[in-house]
């Protein structure tokens, strides 16, 4: 008699632990996808800070500070007073000066109705030479006739040569009288004494005018504590620094690497560490014609045995496209991301 046969039941496969297994790889995959293709067409980078122009402002004459009119942090317009240097030795110099061309108009009319020009010793000269040539041609008829001596012959010779010496003398003296109110090419017209006393009373004046430091530009006051009441400022030396309003730009140093696609007037975006949130609008103004070592103080030299390459950063200089809620302050650090496909997003 046979025995009977037991069929033994297969166990089921979990089809659905089998597509979840399946699933987050093939997620993994497509997220990978899709964030790869988001990042092309775009660079990015976190070496990037806010830049404004900054204009040193310094005192072009040397004085003793007398009144600072701003403190730090004030903002001011372009032409307000920010300080002012001591005017009395400035003052002093216009006096000079007016001095000077007070003397020098003097100069000029005691020259102008100098006897020299008037002609009167000249007309005396020519007179003189008229009265001995008539006794010269007396005597010499005279001592034709042996009614006069030679010595009273001589005597008549001896006044008509004196008569013209005098009248050289005349003559000279009105040349150099002429001379001394002669005016060059360079001031026609003008007396040169009064026009150099002229020339020393501008430079006074000009001088006294910048006794009053004023703003050359509109912006914020910063480092102003150098502005100290008695201090002796020297000419040419900064006392203080302003930095304008609506000049600020970013400074992004981009590897060499992310240059390839990237062209002047590409959008771009900035995020700022200090306000997270805010997002600004922008574009790329320049591309910078050196790396930031080729501008180093001391440039790296590459020239040994043991030479390493290192990527090297450029600088690219962003401008924004709107202005921003927030104040922008020189050297925040932003992140700088710039649409080399052209697209904004």
């Amino acid at each position: 008699m046979a025995e009977p046969t037991t069929e033994v039941a297969k166990p089921k496969r979990n089809w659905g632990r089998l597509l979840l297994m399946l699933s987050l790889p093939l997620a993994l995959c497509i997220g990978a996808v899709v964030y790869w293709r988001s990042l092309q067409g775009q660079v990015s980078t976190d070496n990037a800070y806010v830049h404004l122009d900054k204009v040193s402002v310094s005192g072009q004459v040397t004085g003793k500070i007398v009144e600072v009119l701003v403190r730090e942090n004030q903002h001011v317009k372009a032409g307000d007073l920010l300080f002012r240097i001591d005017p009395e030795p400035y003052q002093l110099q216009m006096a000079q000066a007016d001095a000077s061309i007070a003397g020098a108009q003097a100069s000029q009319a005691s020259l102008a109705n100098s006897s020299a020009l008037s002609g009167a010793d000249i007309s005396a000269a020519q007179e003189q030479i008229a009265f001995a040539r008539s006794n010269l041609q007396r005597q010499e008829a005279l001592w034709k006739k042996g009614f006069t001596t030679k010595a009273a012959y001589e005597a008549a010779l001896h006044q008509v040569a004196m008569g013209e010496e005098a009248l050289r003398m005349a003559l000279a003296k009105r040349d150099e009288a002429a001379a001394k109110l002669a005016t060059g090419s360079q001031v026609p017209g003008v007396y040169p004494q009064l026009a150099s006393a002229r020339a020393q009373r501008s430079v006074a004046e000009l001088s006294l005018r910048r006794t009053e430091v004023r703003a050359p530009v509109s912006g914020q006051v910063s480092q102003a504590g150098r502005l100290q009441l008695g201090q002796n400022l020297i000419s040419g030396v900064p006392a203080l620094t302003l930095v304008a309003d609506g000049s600020a730009y970013i400074e992004a140093n981009f590897k060499e690497t992310d240059l390839a696609d990237m062209r002047s007037g590409q959008p771009a975006e900035i995020r700022f560490d200090a306000y997270p949130g805010l997002v600004l609008k922008a574009h790329v103004a320049s591309i910078g014609a050196g790396t930031g070592s080729e501008f180093s103080v001391l440039p790296a030299q590459n020239a040994t045995g043991n030479w390493v390459k290192v990527t090297q950063r450029v600088p690219v200089r962003i401008v924004l496209d709107e202005p921003s809620p927030r104040a922008l302050i020189s050297g925040l650090s932003v992140k700088v991301k710039v649409f080399t496909d052209g697209r904004k997003r």
